[in-house]
């Protein structure tokens, strides 16, 4: 479930931190507050996408990593 929070994080966050921030980073002037927005940029995804890992257990009843879900 990390694992692929993580990696819905770099992708995303990659995306909107240009789409977003991409002048700053190209012309290399990212003051402290367009760093830590870019930071947050990156941990929006990754919030989401383990809440709704964390939801979709709960609601099938399956664990982490196993892949089954409970029907009973």
């Amino acid at each position: 479930m990390v694992r692929r929070a993580a990696r819905v994080a770099v992708i995303v966050g990659l995306v909107l931190a240009v789409i977003n921030h991409g002048d700053s980073l190209v012309h290399a002037d990212a003051d402290l507050a367009t760093v830590m927005k870019i930071v947050l940029t990156f941990f929006v995804p990754y919030s989401v996408s383990t809440y709704s890992s964390v939801l979709a257990i709960r609601e099938f009843g399956a664990s982490p990593g196993t892949g089954s879900h409970d029907t009973a």
